[in-house]
């Protein structure tokens, strides 16, 4: 068993400051009895919330009395003239470029007229053609051979594909009648056959209003003027328009043929 003084060294070094045996210790001194009552827990301090009012709305700001101010007078300068700049001379308007006119035409003999007719489809007449077939029995009513002879080569327009030489429509008409020109005077001719719109447009200054109509042209004498082939056969109802044409001019070729 422990003595009081011992018992005391042990709780100090165990850091027990007061400890109540469970039964009575032998040698030990009394209990003091305020040890043992437990002392009651402090009540929680009541905390005091403070009341908050709503900020007020701020007051609007006194106005200060606007104090004018003497400003120099400013005499308002004159005001200047826009400066004209000087027109430009206006550029030079280049002439637009006419896109050469496209047709062939052939020269035919037959009896004592020329015919100058549009090949429809740009090459030669072939004998089973039926605008040549047409040809042929336009001829045949007109009391002429239906057997026309080729006169020259076709005339292809343009002449060049490439090149800076003029090909537009009055090159195209000088070219026309120069050509049929030096094959009239090959050969008498009585009446000068245009057979489509190109023929009566560049051998003459005419167009399609001119249909089955007889023109004088200088230089080329007495002419008639017929829609082309291929727009006969589109076209039937214009043959009548031909044929009453026809039998008007019939009598130059035939005296001549007496």
């Amino acid at each position: 068993m422990l003595n009081e003084s011992r018992r005391r060294a042990y709780l100090t070094a165990m850091q027990v400051v007061s400890w109540v045996p469970r039964t009575e210790l032998p040698f030990a001194a009394p209990s003091r009895p305020e040890l043992l009552v437990l002392p009651e827990p402090p009540a929680a301090p009541e905390v005091i919330r403070p009341v908050v009012k709503p900020a007020a709305a701020p007051s609007k700001p006194a106005e200060r009395p606007k104090i004018e101010v003497p400003r120099p007078s400013v005499t308002p300068r004159p005001a200047s003239k826009p400066v004209v700049e000087a027109e430009a001379a206006p550029a030079p308007v280049k002439a637009a470029a006419v896109a050469p006119p496209r047709f062939v035409l052939q020269l035919l003999r037959a009896g004592r007229c020329l015919v100058l007719v549009e090949l429809p489809t740009g090459g030669a007449f072939q004998s089973r053609d039926p605008a040549y077939l047409l040809l042929k029995d336009m001829l045949r009513a007109a009391g002429l051979p239906d057997s026309p002879q080729i006169v020259g080569e076709p005339v292809r327009w343009p002449l060049l594909r490439r090149g800076n030489v003029d090909q537009g429509p009055e090159a195209a008409r000088q070219f026309v009648q120069g050509f049929v020109m030096a094959r009239l005077e090959e050969a008498e001719c009585a009446c000068l056959w245009l057979i489509g719109l190109p023929a009566v447009r560049f051998a003459s200054e005419a167009n399609a209003e001119a249909f089955n109509t007889e023109l004088e042209i200088e230089g080329l004498g007495s002419a008639w003027a017929l829609p082309g082939l291929e727009l006969l056969m589109e076209e039937p109802h214009r043959k009548a328009d031909v044929w009453q044409a026809m039998r008007r001019l019939m009598s130059r070729w035939k005296q001549n043929d007496e």
